[in-house]
């Protein structure tokens, strides 16, 4: 993998530690020693930069990169890898009294800054852009040695990660997934998969070495509080540990293509080395949430920050309490968590409603809320409200917002609507590839006397879910009815190659289709997840001749199915 350039580069490479040693010099430096060849570090750490990868690694006098491919930048998965034609300093100065350079390097899609300060242990990175092409994948990441990091820690999981001898004889079942060796369960990169929104860090570490990931301002990603994405796992081919910053990421979206305008900015985050404690780590990262966003970044367009606040009201007369709200693109076109393009916000209203988004770059803004589960968990509409301006230095108070709400009647609902699976049987469990199998093929749930925890997260199995429930006077009730029977279906997530036909009382209503524009395929079941993938709302309106007075039934056909693949549920709602 490594060019001549590179091996070069770690033949010079000792003669620059030895130039800068750690503790006697500790200034920030960018060194060019070929062609398309630098270093850069600070004397604490430094490493050797090709064409398109940083090569060598030294810290702690050891080269933490080995045999790995070490640290790049690419976009598609890995079909694009930045290949860097310049670099330079674009700035020195001091903060806190402390010097540091910003070191750019050049590609025809954009500029990567590493922002490397006098004995730091790592450096700040950002990326801005200014020619990449509309895409949904794009990365930066370290591919380190495999014994120097044999753990990875995210906000979801901490632990060992596979062997690379785990792999060798094992038998692939699909997309970086194997059959366990002791054949019980199986080894996937995707059970290494956490939230975004709420992480603090990550990354791989062992008894000597840590490297982590630290990103306080998320605005920069995309997607909303569901935003879950792959941050760490064992490369299956080369035992690599990979430490994966997916800055604009599709793992468990349905569509997330986006174009960027030029100067969209990555960052800054903090890439963080120490020796291996996850409790320093934790403590650094304290001090990087309270530091954002980074005075020292010189960008105007970065500073130009405001407020927005506001209180959520339901049309009942609640508050919306403890409701997700989002501020994202204006007048929208794409789901929350499709939307990439620019920068997002997200929070959660207090008891009362009341919400806050501090630190928000000066735009214009739509701003979405929906139900989070209790104590709202019965609210199926979503609130909506464009052309919310931020200006800098500015709070806009947005006042009381009313969100109108169903003026149906109830008849039953199967869990809290909240976008997530919360509550049902597995739902919300650790990522786990194939648990999804372990729901039943046919299951009866029965309103009045059944609970959450007996309908199953995920439906793949053909086979029949039936949802039994009482209509009292069913007969006078539809002759007053000014509007049909209205069944909404809210799926937390759904992959594709499943198909179910809709039936109330032995009457086909609906179907929900593999394929069709509301059910595109997002990876959530066969990849492990088991709280959300990219959330759908359907309704199925029908005649209320079919509804009788007594015992009546939902069901839900699975007529075809694929292994692994489904639907994911939220809640069910039946309204008159």
């Amino acid at each position: 993998m490594k060019s001549f350039a590179a091996a070069l580069a770690g033949t010079l490479l000792a003669s620059v530690a030895n130039a800068v040693p750690a503790h006697k010099q500790t200034a920030p430096f960018l060194t060019l020693i070929g062609n398309q060849t630098w270093v850069i570090g600070n004397g604490v750490w430094n490493m050797t930069q090709g064409p398109k990868y940083g090569v060598e690694l030294y810290y702690k006098n050891r080269d933490c990169v080995g045999d790995a491919w070490g640290h790049y930048v690419s976009y598609n998965g890995a079909a694009n890898d930045l290949a860097w034609t310049s670099a330079k300093i674009v700035k020195k100065g001091k903060h806190k009294g402390v010097p540091f350079i910003d070191a750019m390097f050049t590609a025809d899609e954009g500029d990567m800054h590493w922002v490397i300060f006098e004995g730091q242990h790592g450096a700040y990175q950002y990326f801005v852009n200014h020619n990449l092409p509309d895409l949904g994948e794009f990365r930066t990441l370290w591919r380190l040695d495999n014994v120097t990091f044999p753990n990875g820690r995210t906000v979801s999981k901490d632990g060992v990660l596979p062997p690379l001898s785990d792999y060798v004889d094992a038998n692939k079942v699909f997309d970086e997934t194997w059959s366990a060796p002791d054949g019980k369960g199986y080894l996937t990169k995707y059970d290494w998969s956490s939230w975004i929104r709420t992480q603090d860090y990550y990354g791989v570490y062992g008894a000597e070495v840590g490297s982590w990931y630290i990103n306080p301002g998320k605005d920069y990603y995309n997607g909303n509080h569901a935003k879950q994405e792959l941050m760490v796992h064992r490369e299956s081919k080369t035992g690599d540990a990979v430490q994966l910053n997916m800055i604009h990421g599709t793992h468990f979206a349905a569509e997330s293509p986006d174009a960027f305008p030029d100067g969209k900015m990555w960052g800054p985050w903090l890439w963080y080395l120490n020796d291996g404690s996850k409790s320093d780590a934790k403590a650094r990262a304290k001090k990087e949430f309270a530091a954002w966003p980074y005075p020292w970044l010189d960008d105007e367009a970065y500073h130009a920050r405001g407020k927005v606040s506001g209180r959520l009201m339901l049309s009942d007369g609640r508050p919306a309490a403890k409701a997700a709200v989002f501020l994202g693109d204006n007048k929208p076109t794409k789901t929350t968590l499709g939307m990439g393009s620019t920068y997002y916000y997200t929070t959660y209203a207090d008891d009362k409603g009341n919400f806050e988004f501090p630190d928000v770059r000066a735009a214009a803004y739509g701003l979405q809320a929906w139900s989070n589960g209790a104590p709202i968990a019965d609210v199926s509409t979503s609130f909506l409200r464009n052309d919310v301006s931020v200006a800098k230095g500015q709070t806009t108070k947005l006042g009381a917002l009313a969100w109108s709400l169903s003026n149906r009647t109830r008849l039953f609902q199967v869990g809290d609507f909240d976008h997530y699976s919360y509550g049902f049987l597995h739902g919300g469990a650790p990522y786990e590839n194939g648990l999804v199998a372990s729901c039943p093929a046919d299951l009866v749930y029965r309103i009045g006397r059944s609970k959450p925890a007996d309908w199953c997260f995920g439906q793949t199995h053909r086979g029949n879910w039936t949802i039994e429930f009482s209509v009292p006077e069913a007969t006078a009730a539809a002759a007053a009815a000014p509007r049909a029977p209205n069944l909404i279906v809210s799926l937390a997530g759904y992959s594709a190659g499943a198909n179910s036909t809709v039936w109330a009382n032995g009457h086909r209503i609906g179907n929900m289709t593999s394929g069709s524009p509301q059910l595109k395929n997002d990876p959530s079941v066969y990849r492990s997840a088991t709280a959300a993938g990219e959330w759908r709302l359907l309704e199925f309106p029908f005649d209320a001749a079919l509804l009788r007075e007594g015992i009546n039934t939902v069901t839900f056909q699975l007529t075809g199915n694929t292994t692994w693949r489904g639907f994911m549920w939220d809640s069910i709602i039946l309204e008159w």
